[in-house]
């Protein structure tokens, strides 16, 4: 229940981000061209979106950070496994489990690294330029991304473990849609 939990906050966060900073620039972008027009002036010269740029720079970070634990989680991350491929397969499990174990250990480390520049950098006053929001804020994603990806790891390595399947992405398939159904409906037209 937990974890079907986190996987639906973080497809809803991660959504959320992208979502978010499409607007903004979109809104941006037709605010800063709408000014060049003298009829349209005085509508849009009153909105201040100098922040727009800066916000969105923190979204798309926050959004790769929890993006880069929801692709250890599907298994959509780039892999090159020429090498263990033409390993035995008692040895290609033994060195999946250890490459997953140095993923698990290397994001405990950034995050742990991360958690400490954040608890730093907390009792400052810094803030960023132009939101002026509190910098340990910004750089909270730092230790909660990799550590959420440390997690992944883990639970990827412990599900390798038991069952010898990683998790695996099909760029052909498309949630909702009857990949079976519509072939038999294209079948079905002259």
């Amino acid at each position: 229940m937990f974890l079907r939990i986190l996987d639906r906050l973080e497809e809803i966060l991660i959504a959320s981000l992208m979502a978010g900073a499409t607007v903004v620039i979109f809104v941006a972008v037709v605010q800063r061209f709408a000014v060049g027009v003298p009829v349209l002036y005085p509508f849009f010269y009153q909105f201040n979106l100098t922040w727009a740029q800066e916000l969105c720079i923190y979204m798309f970070i926050w959004m790769a950070k929890f993006g880069a634990a929801y692709g250890v989680r599907t298994g959509i991350h780039v892999g090159v496994d020429v090498l263990i491929n033409q390993l035995s397969p008692g040895y290609r499990r033994w060195v999946t489990l250890f490459a997953l174990f140095c993923g698990a250990l290397f994001t405990s480390i950034v995050g742990t690294m991360g958690l400490k520049f954040v608890v730093e950098l907390y009792p400052t006053d810094q803030v960023s330029p132009d939101m002026e929001i509190p910098s340990w804020i910004v750089y909270s994603c730092i230790p909660l991304g990799s550590y959420l990806m440390c997690f992944r790891f883990l639970q990827v390595a412990w599900a390798y473990f038991w069952t010898g399947q990683l998790p695996h992405h099909d760029p052909s398939h498309v949630e909702g849609v009857d990949a079976d159904a519509m072939a038999k409906v294209e079948g079905s037209r002259p």
